[in-house]
């Protein structure tokens, strides 16, 4: 099994979520679910930064991750970092690190940003510190997504770290490349889960 395992704040993340899990199930054989992380904030203050309500995808606990084959993690940045509603999940992973219950497991990681300065590649880069911690394995996607990862035409997220967006003000949604880099990406690490699974 496949974990999708996300934030988002405005809906940006959870778009790439839906396309990455798209192309994680072009993949024969490979089981792709959606979690979100429990949200940190109180439902005033998400009111205030104007946040939608959070979708029907279920909120996933720590203690669920282990059943796992694989991950994929999203989140929006802050200050070029992971939101601190993800920090704040992985944090909650301490016992599993003690029993090393996540290592040997493929990663992936997906983003968010608001502006192009804004942590498209510090963003992945300090996530996996996290990662390492856990002994987890992390699967970029390099530039294997072909030509789109050379666009230099229109605006595009994402990284050699992952796939991304730029949300801007929030009014700016995932673009077609955008999505094109996301569904890659899900297949990508899809493919390579399989060949773990299969090898384990």
């Amino acid at each position: 099994m496949l974990r999708l395992s996300y934030y988002s704040t405005y809906g940006h993340v959870e778009k790439l979520a839906h396309e990455i899990k798209k192309g994680a199930d072009s993949v024969e054989g490979v089981e792709a679910k959606l979690w979100q992380v429990p949200e940190i904030l109180s439902e005033e203050i998400l009111g205030k930064m104007g946040a939608p309500p959070k979708s029907d995808v279920p909120v996933i606990t720590p203690h669920e991750l282990p059943e796992a084959d694989a991950f994929i993690f999203g989140f929006p940045t802050r200050y070029g970092m992971m939101a601190a509603q993800f920090k704040a999940f992985l944090d909650a992973t301490g016992g599993l690190w003690g029993a090393q219950k996540l290592a040997g497991k493929p990663a992936g990681l997906f983003f968010s940003t608001g502006s192009q300065g804004g942590g498209q590649e510090t963003t992945p880069l300090t996530a996996i510190t996290q990662l390492v911690h856990h002994g987890m394995i992390f699967v970029p996607i390099g530039y294997t997504a072909g030509a789109v990862m050379f666009e230099m035409e229109q605006v595009r997220g994402g990284s050699p770290y992952g796939a991304g967006t730029y949300a801007g003000d929030g009014s700016r949604q995932p673009t077609e490349l955008e999505l094109q880099v996301a569904l890659h990406q899900g297949k990508y690490i899809a493919g390579i889960a399989k060949k773990f699974k299969g090898c384990a």
